[in-house]
């Protein structure tokens, strides 16, 4: 767990598509740098969040950490493109003396977003993103949380039908995060609010156990069926 508060930027040493090492586990790998930090007190195992996936620290030393990189992260995130010299976003897990100064980030991506419009307002930056899969929009809500590369932001405007949102970044956060250093064109990491996402699901569940022929009779049922009835004849109908 993290709160998209990015503690460092790092510095991408290595992108392996083959590490044949054990600690690179048979697959692709990255080896970042310039992270000591965030490595006084790592161990093997720990997680880091990189661009905002969580990742698994399979060797470290003083300044560099390596993690393995699945096919599945590849195919969810942008860590495909990184390379040597990319800056990255890095934020430990959670511990129990953390402060959450973000919002509660799991460190799954879940799509990616293009960079589709960059403004400056004063001393801060607008970026208007376009996801990818148009399917987590429904998440994104005016005002809501979203972690994008690993930074919790708060969303300031929706527009369901283009399937754009923005963010402002203020001016602090530009020196710390590494979204300033990328242009319109670029592709971001997203993580939608788990709280939206929790909340859908047990909804989902929810209206899928009520519509079951078996509770047809329920109160609930009931009163979809005449919503919806409400609804139709209303647009059928009109006055």
């Amino acid at each position: 767990m993290f709160t998209g508060i990015v503690e460092l930027m790092g510095t991408v040493a290595e992108y392996n598509p083959q590490d044949d090492t054990e600690s690179g586990g048979h697959g692709v790998s990255l080896t970042i740098k310039d992270a000591s930090e965030i490595l006084t007190d790592c161990h093997l195992g720990d997680s880091i969040a990189v661009n905002g996936t969580c990742l698994t620290v399979t060797e470290f030393d003083a300044d560099t950490f390596k993690v393995g990189v699945s096919l599945e992260t590849l195919k969810k995130t942008d860590l495909g493109s990184l390379k040597t010299g990319s800056k990255v976003n890095l934020e430990r897990a959670v511990s129990g003396e953390t402060r959450f100064g973000g919002h509660m980030v799991q460190g799954h991506v879940d799509t990616v977003a293009q960079i589709v419009g960059r403004e400056k307002e004063t001393n801060s930056i607008i970026f208007t993103f376009r996801l990818r899969d148009a399917e987590f929009m429904s998440y994104i809500v005016h005002k809501g949380f979203i972690c994008i590369d690993g930074t919790s932001l708060t969303v300031i405007n929706v527009d369901y039908g283009a399937k754009t949102f923005k963010i402002m970044m203020v001016a602090y956060t530009q020196s710390k995060v590494i979204m300033p250093l990328k242009q319109v064109g670029d592709w971001v990491n997203i993580e939608v609010d788990l709280t939206g996402k929790l909340t859908a699901a047990v909804v989902e569940h929810a209206l899928e156990s009520q519509l079951d022929p078996q509770n047809a009779d329920s109160p609930l049922q009931r009163y979809i069926t005449n919503a919806i009835e409400r609804i139709l004849d209303e647009k059928l109908h009109p006055k």
